[in-house]
């Protein structure tokens, strides 16, 4: 006979309460918790301080409804506890999240066993830091639109809508729409950490290069550095070595500075920062290859567009 499973264990008021059903706490859902239920779904994970960023006025309010919304099993979080690195809380689609998403999709909902499945891919995944930093880049996008009335950020897929919207022909880290009081541009974003050779950086473009010949839009891809010495040598490297027809825009990552700032600098180009709306990234000819302009669902924050913030 099996040994039984241990009850899992939950801290002091957060147990979930059991039986629960979307439609036993619908009443107990604003527009707000679909979003965050939306976001966990399509970007896989976020942490408490992301979230507040960009859809509470206070971290203290965020964090107390993030509990309260586990507690009813909407949605999950882990806290992945390293030596000497900060172990921020993620959030993770929970079993009520996973369904309303599914069911508002007009798809099977997830069964608990693929949920746990992948929960648990999310809190193992070697990459964790890596998704939460680029997840970063465009929650600093959002925070700036926040705070400038011509500035948007109107699109945001995760590298998995994007590899199934440009043909699998392509794998950044994401892909957005950045619109401001400038211009509008489309872009892949591919953020370096400082793990891969400057050669297989350079090797990447090709398959952007393809991408635009065979019908796909002229976005420019975006290196986010981590140091001004590894932007230099990669600008060196790519200056001889740009594949025809792909812009390319360089910046070193630094806290506090939004990316939509004069941080962006084109290869090719003499070294002077522009912003993110001065980069050419035109959406060409919709096609099987090119999704067009941004439409209104595309918006990271759709379900909110004209909802004040609570606070």
């Amino acid at each position: 006979m099996n040994a039984a499973v241990p009850p899992r264990q939950f801290p002091e008021g957060e147990t979930p309460e059991r039986g629960s059903s979307l439609l036993t706490i619908s009443h107990r859902l604003r527009v707000r918790d679909y979003t965050i239920a939306n976001l966990l779904d399509e970007h896989t994970t976020l942490t408490t301080d992301q979230l507040a960023a960009v859809l509470f006025e206070h971290r203290t309010t965020c964090r107390h409804r993030l509990h309260a919304l586990r507690r009813l099993g909407f949605i999950d979080r882990f806290v992945r506890n390293r030596p000497g690195d900060p172990a921020p809380a993620c959030w993770v689609p929970g079993t009520l999240s996973a369904r309303y998403v599914a069911l508002a999709r007009d798809e099977n909902p997830p069964t608990p066993k693929a949920l746990r499945d992948r929960q648990d891919r999310t809190y193992a995944s070697p990459y964790l830091d890596h998704l939460l930093q680029a997840n970063q880049f465009f929650i600093d996008l959002l925070v700036d639109a926040r705070h400038r009335a011509q500035a948007d950020l109107v699109r945001w897929w995760s590298e998995r809508t994007t590899v199934a919207a440009f043909g699998r022909r392509v794998h950044p880290d994401g892909h957005g729409v950045w619109r401001d009081e400038v211009g509008e541009t489309g872009f892949f974003l591919e953020l370096d950490r400082g793990t891969e050779s400057l050669p297989r950086l350079v090797d990447k473009l090709s398959a952007y290069r393809r991408l635009q010949a065979d019908g796909g839009p002229a976005y420019p891809v975006l290196f986010a550095l981590p140091s001004a010495a590894r932007e230099q040598h990669l600008q060196a490297k790519l200056a001889d070595r740009l594949p025809g027809g792909v812009r390319v825009a360089t910046c070193v990552t630094q806290s506090g500075v939004s990316p939509a700032g004069r941080i962006w600098w084109l290869v090719g180009q003499p070294p002077r920062r522009i912003s993110l709306g001065e980069i050419p990234g035109e959406h060409g000819p919709l096609g099987p290859l090119a999704p067009g302009p941004a439409k209104p669902d595309h918006h990271p924050l759709a379900l909110l567009t004209g909802v004040p913030l609570l606070p």
